[in-house]
């Protein structure tokens, strides 16, 4: 898998890119990142990459020349991959969409900045525009830096264990993740679990797939409405105080 950024701010994502998890997995060669400064691309004496909208309005937009030649440059003639801009208009992002997107072959995100982006350059160089979610940034940058690591985890071998993208929330279960503990085993007065400590894996996987199914109900009520229960886990539910009978999940509450 390769990631390019294309930004105005390559240094802001190199800082990312480059720690942790993403950084070990770069560097063991696992997925391939970069962030590719778009500025230099740019035909204007002053290397601006903005200019004033036509028929006026607040702000700058990003002119769509320097874009154009950033995208031919980085993807070149065999590109096979999809080509996003990180915008507010575009499909949410969750992790049915990571799955997606992780199978491709690879990604180039453009991060837009001020007031937007000239219409032409979205027209004809972006497959796919993608939002992480209804609220305001001031650039992409944060947007494609959140796909880059929700898609990396994907990638096999980036986690170390296989198990671990498979069990944590939004994953593959439909489920919120069980709640965790580690040492010590007791924290002002609050002992761990003693079905944790008892060595048998099947109790340990039981309970919890049963705190899971509780943590979903209480938090996030609509997942359930696609995950995938059994009879037995319906039932289990309905004894908590949760009703599935109705076609979508009950809580006490109501």
């Amino acid at each position: 898998m390769k990631i390019t950024i294309l930004t105005i701010f390559p240094e802001m994502c190199e800082q990312v890119l480059s720690c942790s998890i993403l950084g070990r997995a770069r560097e063991a060669g696992l997925i391939e990142t970069r962030a590719v400064d778009i500025r230099p691309y740019s035909a204007s004496k002053h290397k601006n990459t903005d200019d004033y909208p036509f028929g006026g309005g607040q702000g700058m937009l990003m002119t769509a020349q320097p874009i154009a030649d950033a995208m031919k440059d980085v993807c070149g003639p065999d590109f096979h991959g999809l080509r996003v801009f990180m915008g507010p208009k575009g499909d949410r992002l969750d992790q049915k969409l990571v799955a997606e997107l992780a199978r491709q072959e690879e990604l180039v995100l453009l991060c837009g900045h001020y007031e937007g982006v000239d219409q032409r350059a979205l027209d004809h160089y972006i497959d796919r525009e993608i939002s992480i979610g209804d609220y305001i940034l001031t650039g992409g940058e944060l947007a494609a830096l959140v796909l880059t690591d929700a898609v990396a985890r994907l990638i096999p071998g980036v986690l170390g264990s296989a198990a671990s993208a498979v069990d944590e929330s939004f994953s593959a279960a439909g489920l919120l993740e069980y709640p965790q503990y580690t040492r010590p085993r007791v924290f002002e007065d609050e002992e761990v679990p003693a079905v944790l400590l008892s060595g048998d894996h099947k109790a340990i996987a039981e309970w919890r797939r049963r705190q899971a199914l509780l943590e979903t109900a209480r938090l996030r009520p609509d997942l359930l409405e696609t995950a995938e229960l059994t009879e037995k886990e319906k039932h289990y539910l309905e004894e908590q105080g949760y009703s599935c009978s109705s076609g979508r999940l009950r809580t006490p509450e109501e």
